[in-house]
């Protein structure tokens, strides 16, 4: 067999909180953030659309909370770095509309009854299936790819932000392509960089600095040779960017917030959602659990999926996949973590205290294995129980 045989690539990307579709999400996240603070027990669903020089927040919204939506937009968007005319679109001057309703009084039956007094009887938000993933393959249980690509966005923006670099903008881009060989050794076989830029600097010379102040930044030393392709705005020129130059919406960054396609996903985004939607507190307690398994040396790599029906507080189902790295068959993980872990939608909010005001910061740059901010979601603190439970 030809040494090549054994060698696969596998790809991932990030995009940087300027990308239209990050604006998006951090809109979203913001409103449900100041909701939270004034009133943890509002229900939020709120969708953002951006294009051109306008943007549009509409969804439904349950809350004793006084909001100034606009405001918070704008503050957002100012924040991020769109804060001059000649980008196109700044907080100052975009045109926001906004068109809010109340939530459903069909979902809220399922969710909204028990409130703070029996958390345990809380039905799921909405029905469907969620994943979680964790792998032993870098420090934080991410799998390699996606924990590069965000690494990579989140220098560039740094570098943007702290003027190492003043001719960046805040849209970019990021994707990385892993060479594993038979023996579990992994090197960078393509590093991509897109970025926003000034209109007359040079590609030379953007290319060069992303280079030295970027990937090389971003990317252990170890892991870059010789052969690594690195392309830097291939298409040569990258100007125009946010909002006019691509539409954003709410929730079409699912893959990047997640494992960055190592591991498979629901469908169900969760930016702009409060936690009595699964799709959001579904798929923490999945990247939970999964974290607690690699954590305890119960596997090497697992990948978890728990199922809901809209009302109902217990999971329909409970699966795992340990990829054949389980130190124990995959259904008596299944049993230590029914038993380790109470996976009703209340008493996740309960137990991972999702009722605070944490969104706006996971909403860039991955919602899993952060080592920048701290996470409810990715604690290992049932480790050990799960250890025990098994041994």
């Amino acid at each position: 067999m030809n040494k090549n045989d054994s060698k696969h690539l596998i790809t991932s990307e990030s995009v940087t909180e300027g990308h239209p579709d990050k604006i998006a999400d951090q809109i979203s996240d913001a409103v449900l953030d100041e909701v939270l603070k004034q009133d943890p027990y509002g229900r939020v669903a709120i969708e953002t659309l951006l294009t051109g020089n306008l943007v549009i927040i509409a969804g439904e919204l349950t809350t004793s909370a006084k909001l100034d939506i606009p405001r918070i937009a704008r503050r957002v968007i100012k924040n991020i770095g769109y804060d001059r005319p000649e980008l196109g679109f700044d907080y100052k001057n975009c045109q926001i509309q906004t068109n809010i309703q109340q939530q459903s009084s069909d979902i809220a039956m399922g969710v909204g009854q028990y409130r703070k007094e029996q958390p345990e009887k809380i039905g799921a938000g909405d029905q469907g299936m969620m994943y979680g993933y964790a792998s032993s393959e870098t420090k934080t249980l991410m799998p390699l790819p996606i924990a590069l690509a965000h690494s990579l966005v989140y220098r560039l923006t740094q570098v943007r932000k702290k003027k190492i670099l003043p001719y960046l903008r805040p849209d970019g881009k990021s994707q990385v392509t892993i060479e594993y060989t038979a023996d579990g050794k992994a090197c960078a076989n393509t590093i991509l960089v897109s970025t926003q830029h000034d209109p007359n600097i040079s590609q030379r010379k953007i290319k060069k600095d992303i280079i030295a102040q970027v990937i090389k930044k971003a990317i252990p030393a170890n892991l870059l040779s010789g052969k690594t392709r690195i392309l830097v705005n291939p298409t040569g020129r990258f100007v125009i960017g946010g909002p006019v130059g691509d539409t954003g919406l709410t929730g079409r960054k699912i893959i990047v917030d997640t494992y960055g396609g190592v591991g498979r996903h629901g469908g169900g985004c969760f930016s702009g959602k409060d936690p009595t939607k699964v799709d959001r507190s579904g798929s923490y307690a999945a990247r939970w659990v999964a974290k607690n398994i690699v954590a305890a040396k119960l596997a090497d790599k697992v990948e978890i999926q728990i199922s809901y029906a809209i009302g109902i507080p217990e999971p329909v189902s409970i699966n795992i996949d340990t990829f054949g790295t389980g130190k124990f068959p995959d259904w008596r993980i299944v049993e230590a973590v029914g038993k380790v872990f109470d996976l009703r939608p209340g008493m996740l909010i309960k137990n991972l205290n999702l009722r605070q005001p944490i969104y706006l910061k996971s909403s860039a740059y991955g919602h899993f294995g952060r080592s920048d901010i701290k996470l409810p979601w990715e604690n290992t603190n049932k480790a050990k129980d799960l250890s025990k439970l098994l041994k």
